[in-house]
């Protein structure tokens, strides 16, 4: 068994529903939360890469974060968006998530500009300087187009006692037996993709943070319990069942895929914000089938 940390569990990488005016329907965010919780998510996400950060503004992302504190209340752990590729603006959107009750901050690496990783080191720093928030990193090069570095992850948190986790969405796992070399116990790794969930658990992973579990966060908690629990058969059944599910949410561009999911469930509409658009229809026949081999509901 993993030691326990605050990140031990499934957290749901929140999307933000819209109405088809384009303005945040909160109505509907309200039954998403609701339903995470019931459904035993241990974390909720709000204003990240899933909840469609980079087409929010400053005030919308930040009620939005304040609307997850005040609508989970003490029953789940807050962990907000708040990273950019600005350093100001992210110390500046991290301190008022911090006001705003949030329990930590995600921070992504800086995309486009592509810092070295000194420059990772930089920012992170300031960022960690800032504030006594709890800071999971977040290394998703095919976002961003750079990667967090065991190493660079090793430093940074060696040096700040609140840079505690790291999201890990490379698409290796020998990535996590590379951050626990380098980080030992200190640092907890998140898996970042849900098709990966099993496999980083095996490694040393604490949890995941998911996208699936926007539509079915009883049967990602499933598989979490089932490892943690060590029933491994079961853990490898729900992995198989859900994989083909996982990989429909990244069908085409990310929330596009989930949030054409809820709206089969009647949760929330499938509205994005542009550049994305809703799913194509070849996209949704592909969705709807693997809802179908999946055996989940909503149909």
């Amino acid at each position: 068994m993993t030691r326990s940390t605050p990140f031990n569990g499934v957290f749901t990488a929140l999307v933000t529903p819209f109405t088809e005016g384009g303005s945040i329907d909160w109505s509907a965010y309200d039954r998403l939360i609701d339903q995470q919780l019931e459904a035993g998510i241990v974390g909720l996400v709000p204003v990240g890469t899933t909840g469609e950060a980079a087409t929010l503004d400053e005030d919308e992302a930040l009620a939005v974060i304040a609307h997850t504190v005040k609508r989970a209340g003490n029953l789940c752990y807050v962990l907000a968006g708040t990273g950019s590729n600005v350093t100001k603006k992210t110390v500046a959107a991290t301190r008022k998530a911090a006001d705003a009750g949030a329990h930590g901050a995600l921070l992504i690496t800086p995309y486009y500009n592509k810092p070295t990783q000194d420059g990772l080191i930089a920012h992170f720093s300031a960022v960690a300087e800032a504030t006594s928030l709890d800071l999971m990193l977040y290394s998703v090069p095919g976002r961003t187009g750079v990667a967090i570095e065991a190493q660079t992850a090793s430093h940074l948190a060696r040096t700040y006692q609140n840079i505690v986790a790291l999201k890990e969405a490379g698409g290796d796992p020998a990535r996590v037996t590379a951050l626990r070399a380098a980080c030992g116990a200190g640092l907890a790794v998140h898996c970042g993709d849900d098709g990966l969930a099993l496999p980083f658990f095996a490694l040393g992973a604490v949890g995941l943070t998911s996208v699936l579990s926007n539509y079915a966060p009883k049967e990602v908690v499933a598989l979490y319990t089932a490892w943690s629990e060590g029933r491994w058969a079961d853990a490898l059944t729900l992995h198989e069942r859900l994989s083909p599910l996982a990989a429909a949410m990244f069908i085409e561009s990310s929330p596009s895929p989930v949030k054409r999911a809820l709206s089969f469930s009647g949760l929330m509409g499938d509205h994005v914000r542009l550049p994305l658009v809703p799913l194509s229809p070849a996209g949704d026949a592909s969705l709807r089938n693997a809802i179908l081999n999946a055996g989940a509901t909503g149909l």
